[in-house]
């Protein structure tokens, strides 16, 4: 099952929950799977974390922000409409 994306215009926040201190990886992929931006590259400490990201810059179209805390990945698909 699909989930429903992300619409935004030029920009969104993403969200995640920590349950413990842990490093965080979090990039905006293109279709082409080439990381066209990174917004956290950290260890961050358990709990509620807020990102803004502002596409702007990028053009119209699907994207994926791919999340990596400690051992585990979610990818999410994103779809800028200008």
């Amino acid at each position: 099952m699909e989930t429903i994306p992300i619409l935004f215009n030029p920009s969104t926040n993403i969200n995640h929950n920590l349950n413990n201190n842990t490093f965080v990886e979090l990039t905006i992929i293109n279709t082409l799977g080439q990381q066209v931006k990174e917004l956290v590259s950290e260890y961050q400490s358990a709990g509620n974390h807020t990102i803004q990201f502002n596409g702007s810059n990028l053009a119209s179209g699907i994207y994926f922000y791919r999340l990596q805390a400690g051992n585990k990945v979610f990818t999410k698909k994103m779809i800028m409409m200008k």
